[in-house]
């Protein structure tokens, strides 16, 4: 609930910013809205082909689909304008820093629970045990962006993108059946991959 709070926090503190500038777009991701997931961004020109671009991300799913998909990321992007800024094909890069509580792709199945031995783990009926597991922790993002930027009319307009950087992540891994640590380790582990980590169809609009 913190989290939420702080982040609705931001995107409050960033609009009434934004209100202030013109040529200044409010945007928000059309592709998570149905799932109940939120991405809001603002963009600000810098000069006539740079621009700056704030975003917020909210999954505040502690399950979805009987997984778990909770996603709190704030992003910083810089963008470059082939034509004008705001208008059609660009290039980014960007940062980003997010908390998250979810399972990996490769954790969707249950498994199978092995001892220190490597001996299948027993439920007092005798069955072997079976759990899914998840990870919590921290990620930061460095990546690198495309797009195309619509202009319907003078003020709303369309930002399709999409962005994959490396992903370094500090995290915990749990089992799903009793919350409890699997991965051995008494503090965080590490990782560090390449992978999508943005993408969509933002509905903009225009403060003049």
């Amino acid at each position: 609930m913190s989290f939420m709070l702080k982040d609705i926090s931001l995107i409050i503190g960033l609009f009434s910013t934004a209100m202030l500038n013109a040529q200044t777009e409010l945007k928000v991701n059309t592709v998570f809205i149905p799932m109940g997931i939120y991405n809001v961004g603002i963009e600000k020109p810098v000069n006539s082909k740079i621009s700056l671009q704030a975003e917020v991300f909210v999954s505040p799913w502690k399950s979805f689909l009987g997984k778990n998909l909770q996603i709190y990321m704030g992003t910083m992007e810089g963008r470059y304008y082939f034509k004008e800024t705001g208008n059609k094909w660009y290039v980014g890069t960007y940062l980003s820093m997010a908390a998250f509580n979810l399972q990996k792709w490769n954790y969707w199945s249950k498994t199978t629970v092995e001892d220190e031995n490597g001996i299948p783990e027993l439920l007092p009926d005798g069955s072997v045990r079976l759990t899914e597991r998840y990870q919590k922790g921290l990620a930061f993002i460095w990546g690198i962006s495309a797009g195309y930027h619509f202009v319907l009319d003078k003020k709303w307009g369309l930002d399709v993108f999409a962005g994959a950087g490396f992903t370094q992540s500090l995290y915990k891994g749990y089992f799903e059946d009793n919350n409890e640590r699997y991965d051995g380790a008494k503090k965080w582990n590490k990782s560090g991959e390449v992978l999508p980590t943005r993408a969509g169809v933002m509905l903009t609009y225009k403060l003049e």
